[in-house]
């Protein structure tokens, strides 16, 4: 039986990456994915989400955009991200079909889909965790319909990568834009793997990795990641950190095994105050206990991506 997901994301490159990535999948249902504006902004990431649809052949998966915004915005350059990816040739032809839109908002989406499915759900997050904590608080009931919640988020035993002037630099991002949902989403006994930059950072989208992608470039499906990935190095000054394969890891998660990412189960937190809101701090005692991304095998890694883009957009899974 396949493994039935959820898929919500912020839009970002690496999420669009994240989503053609789940295309490969043969052991994955994409039921629906909702978008946070977060890392995005919300019409630029949705456009680009129906056109990836519509590339890979998709366009029965339902998208349904969000409505919540966190307590530290992203910062706008960050945001413009997707607009960079919509101007790519390969997506400019890409015809816009907003069949798969919605009416309902993210939350409700999650809520009327867990509610009317009949096995759990596994819910990937690769950007805040706004629209489930929410959704779950709304109906508490649903919890038992979540199989497990997979989570590119959080520094646990390494720095974190906001780098504010009001900020010990200690969080990382889609924990810091709305600390307040990931401090109650880790109160509500569910099963998280959180993919942490503790094992992320052993990726970074540097110009070897980059070289390895384009040495198979044949294939559409190298090609197009290469073009997408090449638009991250000056997205983020290199004097404060780099881009990496945060997402794009995270979602591996749903088919690689513990040879590829190692997590260690730990009694986790979420500080809510300055100077180090949105911290992921290990918190003996409170019992709320997290599998935490530790470590990955790097050279695992990069063969399993490499092999996954070895195909074209309409390859069968």
């Amino acid at each position: 039986m396949k493994k039935k997901v959820i898929f919500d994301h912020d839009g970002g490159v690496d999420d669009l990456l994240s989503l053609m990535l789940i295309f490969t999948m043969k052991n994955v249902e994409l039921v629906g994915v909702t978008i946070t504006p977060a890392d995005c902004f919300l019409e630029d990431a949705t456009e680009s989400t129906l056109k990836l649809l519509t590339l890979f052949q998709q366009q029965d998966v339902e998208v349904a955009k969000g409505d919540l915004y966190g307590v530290n915005p992203f910062p706008y350059d960050w945001r413009a991200q997707p607009k960079i990816i919509n101007a790519l040739p390969t997506m400019l032809n890409v015809p816009l079909n907003t069949s798969a839109l919605v009416e309902m908002s993210a939350v409700d989406y999650m809520i009327h889909t867990l509610d009317n499915s009949n096995t759990p759900i596994t819910i990937l997050m690769t950007g805040p965790c706004s629209n489930l904590t929410q959704a779950l608080i709304q109906r508490p009931d649903l919890k038992e319909k979540v199989e497990e919640v997979i989570w590119m988020g959080g520094a646990v035993d390494v720095a974190g990568n906001v780098a504010m002037h009001n900020h010990d630099g200690s969080a990382e991002w889609n924990v810091f834009w709305d600390p307040y949902a990931a401090n109650a989403l880790f109160a509500m006994g569910l099963n998280i793997k959180l993919v942490s930059l503790d094992a992320t950072n052993c990726l970074p989208i540097d110009i070897p990795f980059l070289k390895q992608v384009a040495a198979q470039n044949s294939y559409p499906m190298s090609e197009f990641f290469g073009q997408c990935w090449a638009s991250t190095i000056p997205s983020i000054p290199a004097y404060e950190f780099t881009y990496h394969l945060w997402d794009v890891m995270a979602t591996s998660c749903l088919e690689v095994g513990e040879e590829a990412i190692q997590f260690t189960n730990i009694e986790l937190a979420v500080s809510t105050q300055q100077p180090n809101q949105g911290q992921t701090y290990r918190s003996a005692g409170n019992h709320q206990w997290i599998q935490v991304s530790t470590s990955a095998n790097r050279e695992q890694m990069l063969n399993y991506l490499l092999e996954k883009l070895r195909r074209g957009f309409s390859d069968n899974k």
